[in-house]
């Protein structure tokens, strides 16, 4: 990758600009340079300039979610001109440059020197730290963004594009902004309520400039499997996003710098799989099937669920995919061993004397992030998919999505931080936003999450020691589709307007909010 062509401005002289009283020195209507009267010396004399202009301090630039360091300075800060256009230093942010000319109705000139009025794009030099993180420097009547990565200079890109929306004005000065958390985003149950691919999309926009980089989908569970498939065409529902509909929204998710993470959870929420295979239902001593739970002591079930994974691992380019794992219905009877006797059998010849049910599903779960891994991506589970106190125990390299502690088996979030693991935070105390406010569920309102929530508070409303810190790597705002008619798309999209506005201000900097939730709101307005 070649580096920028344009010399960024070393950080001393940032401390320099912030001291600088920019004066600007405004000729009357007959004097100045350029006036034809040059005449006598005292003429020239008398035609004295009029009182010179010195610009306030800037303040930072206002967008959500807010910025996290802005070194003032006086100026009259940049709005984009007639002749304004933006330039890339490095080919790499070709796309990025293209987007905010488009976005901000000016020209695009390449890869050129930027004069007077224009946006530069720039790749750091070193290319060090964190990928996400960038600069944004206003002065001269120039603005230059620049990042060690694409992503972090994108996002100076969305910090302009908002603060012109708030203010019409990039504030003087110099912002320099980093996520505080890796993982931020969207997590969207597909399955049981279909939404459009422009629906979709929409999302996607609406993320990328609220800088969140996950969209989770999940797309396969009792209800329906909603992407087409080659290997397995019987058990797409009708209604389903074709592959050429999901390669537009992979494709529109890169360019915003968004990873979609597909998601298949077995061995429960399998049920529109099951309908086309009754034959792997689960089942137990008096034939009774248990709903959406894939019969696991079955080779048949591995493999189908195996080609599942393998066609969409491929089918989605991003470091992760989810392998799901909650809800196995067949742990949640008495006696498992006595009412499914086939997986106790099961367990049994695979892993030894002693070996339980439990020990078969948490061995199905290691299989399928095997799978995961052999595609050359980081496998995702939920929370009550891990269990202890067994001959079996989850790989350590999959990352534990924690939604619940209600769960049977559920353990606390700090019951998996100890053991060393990886956690994404799905709490569903402010998390949940789930379709009819089933089993006690009601509406998150964006409000809580601002005032109360932050990546620490995993389950319930009490935060874990932040001595955990590292092993949080972010959080999803999750989507659930349990009675899909309770609303449309557009009531979906306003009703997690301004909780996914208070999620990204949580994740990218958990302290405590400058403004009040009010003034807030009234921001998200402003930027929207």
């Amino acid at each position: 990758m070649s580096r920028s062509r344009a010399p960024l401005v070393a950080g001393a002289a940032v401390a320099v600009a912030a001291a600088v009283t920019l004066t600007v020195v405004v000729w009357p209507d007959d004097s100045g340079p350029g006036t034809q009267n040059s005449g006598s010396a005292s003429a020239r004399t008398s035609a004295s300039p009029s009182p010179t202009r010195s610009y306030p301090l800037s303040t930072a630039p206002r967008t959500i979610p807010a910025v996290r360091e802005h070194t003032a300075a006086r100026g009259p800060g940049w709005k984009p001109s007639k002749d304004s256009a933006v330039v890339a230093a490095d080919p790499a942010l070709t796309d990025e440059a293209k987007l905010l000319a488009k976005e901000l109705k000016i020209g695009y000139r390449g890869e050129k020197s930027p004069r007077s009025g224009d946006v530069e794009l720039a790749l750091a030099s070193s290319g060090k730290g964190d990928p996400e993180s960038y600069t944004l420097r206003t002065e001269g009547n120039q603005v230059t963004i620049s990042g060690p990565g694409q992503a972090g200079v994108f996002y100076g890109t969305r910090t302009l594009k908002q603060s012109l929306n708030a203010d019409d004005t990039v504030p003087e000065g110099v912002v320099q902004d980093t996520p505080d958390r890796p993982q931020r985003g969207l997590n969207l149950d597909i399955a049981r309520k279909h939404y459009s691919a422009e629906w979709i999309e929409d999302r996607l926009h609406e993320m990328a400039d609220l800088k969140l980089n996950q969209l989770g989908l999940h797309f396969s569970d009792d209800q329906a499997f909603r992407i087409e498939s080659d290997s397995h065409p019987e058990v797409v529902s009708e209604e389903h996003l074709t592959k050429a509909e999901v390669r537009r929204i992979l494709k529109l998710a890169q360019s915003l710098h968004i990873t979609v993470v597909g998601e298949i959870d077995s061995p429960g929420h399998l049920g529109a799989v099951l309908r086309a295979h009754p034959d792997l239902q689960l089942r137990n001593t008096q034939g009774v099937a248990r709903q959406g739970a894939i019969d696991i002591s079955k080779e048949e079930s591995a493999k189908i669920v195996d080609d599942l994974l393998k066609e969409y691992a491929e089918l989605f380019p991003g470091d992760w995919f989810h392998v799901g794992a909650d809800e196995y219905q067949a742990l949640t009877v008495s006696s498992p061993r006595a009412s499914y006797p086939q997986l106790a059998a099961a367990a049994v010849e695979k892993y030894g004397d002693g070996a339980t049910v439990q020990d078969l599903a948490e061995g199905w779960l290691n299989d399928r992030a095997a799978v995961i891994r052999k595609a050359e991506k980081i496998p995702k589970a939920w929370n009550d998919g891990f269990f202890t106190g067994g001959t079996v125990t989850a790989d350590k390299g999959i990352e534990v999505e924690y939604w619940t502690g209600k769960e049977i088996g559920a353990r606390p979030p700090q019951d998996y931080l100890a053991e060393g693991r990886d956690v994404i935070n799905l709490n569903d105390e402010y998390l949940y936003y789930v379709l009819g406010e089933p089993n006690d569920f009601t509406y998150p309102t964006g409000k809580r999450i601002y005032e109360q929530w932050t990546p620490f508070v995993l389950r319930g409303t009490e935060p874990v020691p932040e001595r955990y810190s590292k092993q949080i790597l972010g959080g999803r705002f999750a989507v659930w589709g349990d009675f899909p008619n309770a609303q449309t798309q557009a009531q979906v999209a306003e009703g997690i307007r301004m909780p996914l506005n208070a999620v990204s201000q949580k994740l990218w900097d958990p302290r405590e909010p400058k403004l009040t939730w009010a003034q807030f709101q009234q921001l998200a307005d402003e930027t929207g």
